[in-house]
Order: structure tokens, then C-alpha cells, then sequence
């Protein structure tokens, strides 16, 4: 088993300082919560095995019944909170890969606006200098001698 950090990271930007400590700690969480369910499937399990001795008298007394079925009753709780870590980490890791997306988005979204500004503004000022421009070559046409020397059409 890995108990490394791989797989916690976030997207290019990376994640906060909260967002980091918050998944090392749930990792943590979780990891624990694992070694302590495995830890108790193999135990509840040898113990089952031990009691089950086949050199055993076939008459077993009552407490050995009782200790036997509630080892299995811990070995199936184990299990039940196994399989409950499996869907946590299912959900975790769709819900995260929602939340990375949408992350994503917002700032691919925020690049596009700031890109849309950047466009917009630069057009203002291409149409500025052509309205400046197509004043002056006006004003050089009005006070032109070719513009007088050149006769009117019928």
C-alpha cells in the first residue's frame, strides 16, 4: 500500500495552503482508518482459526460458541466499514475531480474575459488612430491642389 502523498495534488495552479493541509489530514484519516479495519479482519480472523482446531473435542462449550460468533460479527463490521471507505474514496475522488474541473474553468473562463478586455481595448484604440489618421489624410485632401485642379464631372 502507498502512503505516499501521490494523488492529492491539484491542478496546474496547485492548491491552497488550507486545501493541502485539509487532503494530508483526510489522507491521514483515511490510512488510519484502513490499518485499523484490516488490522482487524486478520486478527478476529486467526483467532477464528485458532478456536476451530480440528483436535478439538467435538462438544464446544458455550463461551467458545459465543467468542467465535462474535469474532465474526467484528470481521463482518470490519468488512461493512472497508467497504465504506472504498465508497467514501469513490465519492471523494469524483466530487474532487468536479471541483478541479470547475476550478479549471473559472480560470480558463477569468484568462478569456481578461483576453476579451484586452481585445476590446485594443480595437478602441486601432479605431482611434484610423479616426485620426482619416482626419488628417481629410484634412491633406480638402487643402490639396489636386483636389482643386481637378474638374468637376457633369
Amino acid at each position: 500500500m502507498n502512503k505516499g502523498g501521490a494523488g492529492l495534488g491539484g491542478g496546474a495552479g496547485g492548491p491552497t495552503a488550507a486545501a493541502a493541509a485539509a487532503a494530508a489530514q483526510k489522507q491521514k484519516t483515511l490510512l488510519q482508518r484502513l490499518d485499523t479495519d484490516v488490522g482487524s479482519l486478520v486478527d478476529n480472523f486467526g483467532f477464528l482459526v485458532n478456536v476451530a482446531r480440528v483436535n478439538d473435542p467435538p462438544v464446544r462449550n458455550s463461551q467458545e460458541s459465543f467468542m467465535m460468533e462474535m469474532r465474526a460479527a467484528r470481521m463482518v463490521q470490519a468488512a461493512d466499514s472497508l467497504l465504506k471507505l472504498v465508497s467514501e474514496l469513490k465519492q471523494t475522488a469524483v466530487f474532487s475531480g468536479f471541483a478541479s474541473l470547475n476550478d479549471h474553468v473559472d480560470q480558463r473562463t477569468e484568462e478569456f474575459n481578461k483576453l476579451t478586455e484586452d481585445t476590446n481595448s485594443m480595437l478602441a484604440r486601432i479605431g482611434e488612430e484610423t479616426s485620426a489618421s482619416l482626419k488628417e489624410l481629410e484634412h491633406h485632401y480638402y487643402c490639396s491642389t489636386v483636389r482643386t485642379s481637378i474638374p468637376p464631372e457633369p
